[in-house]
Parts: structure tokens; sequence; C-alpha cells
């Protein structure tokens, strides 16, 4: 407060300077992605697990997305490296690039090789671990989570409290508590699970800013096709 009241005394240049300085300290307290974090330097993970009839309704239809051409459920968004407030994203990685067929591998729980190379390139570059092994460890957080039935058998749309979602998740999943597991929207269609694990792929609580679940009551959820 100091600063301001001495530099609006100068005028217009003291104004931008005012300006600059709040654009930075902004810039500095906002909970997103550093750009430039150093590949391995995280606190713990989440685990997103995307509806893909929703997801391909709200832009993967448009996109010509391959994963809208088959009959996904719930397929594997990502394994994020996380800070305890923020993320870290697009790190500089001394791993190499996976190769293609490698992704192609993945197409059968993250729905095509064209996400599975985004994920990498976005997120696994910054978990420290080879492509190799960070997709390895991506299939194994995904397998270790037990999706309810309920959601495949869908034969036509439905609305629902989000909550309903979690508590399947939950209940299919003892060991996970609420505080460990958030629900989200994007307008009115559930969009992903987000589970956050360990670095050890253990469950455990989220941070303040991910553990913020899904408040609709009636959210949209479309059947497989």
């Amino acid at each position: 407060m100091t600063y301001i009241r001495a530099a609006t005394r100068h005028g217009k240049t003291s104004i931008r300077r005012i300006a600059a300085a709040l654009s930075l300290s902004l810039a500095l307290s906002a909970p997103t992605a550093a750009g430039n974090d150093r590949a391995g330097a995280f606190d713990y993970y989440i685990l997103a697990l995307s509806w893909s009839p929703n997801w391909c309704a709200a832009q993967g239809e448009a996109r010509g997305a391959d994963q809208c051409d088959r009959e996904h459920g719930w397929i594997l968004h990502g394994l994020w490296p996380q800070h305890e407030r923020g993320y870290p994203a697009w790190c500089q990685s001394a791993e190499r690039p996976p190769p293609r067929r490698m992704t192609a591998a993945m197409a059968d729980i993250m729905g095509s090789a064209g996400l599975a190379w985004h994920q990498w390139r976005k997120h696994g570059s910054c978990s420290g671990l080879s492509a190799a092994e960070y997709f390895a460890r991506s299939r194994a957080a995904h397998d270790a989570i037990a999706l309810p039935p309920v959601f495949d058998q869908l034969r036509n749309p439905v609305r629902l409290p989000a909550s309903v979602v979690e508590e399947g998740i939950l209940k299919a999943n003892p060991d996970i508590t609420a505080d460990r597991l958030s629900v989200t929207c994007r307008g009115d269609l559930i969009a992903e699970v987000r589970l956050c694990l360990t670095r050890e792929l253990e469950p455990r609580t989220c941070g303040r800013d991910v553990a913020r679940d899904c408040p609709l009551s009636r959210a949209l959820m479309l059947p497989r096709p």
C-alpha cells in the first residue's frame, strides 16, 4: 500500500507500474501450470477418468476424435503430476518421447494414441519417468480403481446429482474416502472422476484446489453408443 500511495503522485507512468505490479502479483498467486517446472518435482498424482460419451458430445465429435468412433465408457484421461497447489506442465525432460507403438498400445484405456501422446507431452514429461515407465504407471493406476458397471449399462440419457457418481465410485472402492476424490462437470454434463494418489499410487487427500466437486443436482450422463 505504501508503494501504491507513493506511485500515484507521479501520474500515468506510476499507474502503469501499479498495473504491472498487480499483474505480477496475480500471476504468482494463480494456481495454474507453471510451464517451466523441473521434471520429477511434484507432490502427488491425479488420476483423471473421463466419461467418453459426454466428452464426445461436448467437443470430441466436432474434432473428429478417434475415441468417439468406439463404444468407450470411462477412459483414462491422464495421470497428472500435481503440486499441493497448482501443477507442472510441458516440462523439459531428458527422456525420449514415446514411439507410436507405445502410444497406440494405450488406446484401449485412453481412447486413442493421440490422447496418449498429448498426455505424455503435457503431463508425463513432468513425471521424471521414462515414457515406458509413465505409461506403465498410468495403466497400473487405472487398473487399480473399480468402476461401477451401472454406468456402462445406461441405455438412455439420465439426469442425476453429480454426488451419485461419486457415491458409486466410493462404494466400489472402500479404501477411497470422499476427500480423495472429486467429480467434475462441463456445462450440465458429468465430465470426470479425479482421484488423488501418492507418488506410490496410494489414495491420498486432494489439494484444496482439486477438491471441488460438481454441485449440480441434475447433471447429464449420456449412454455409451
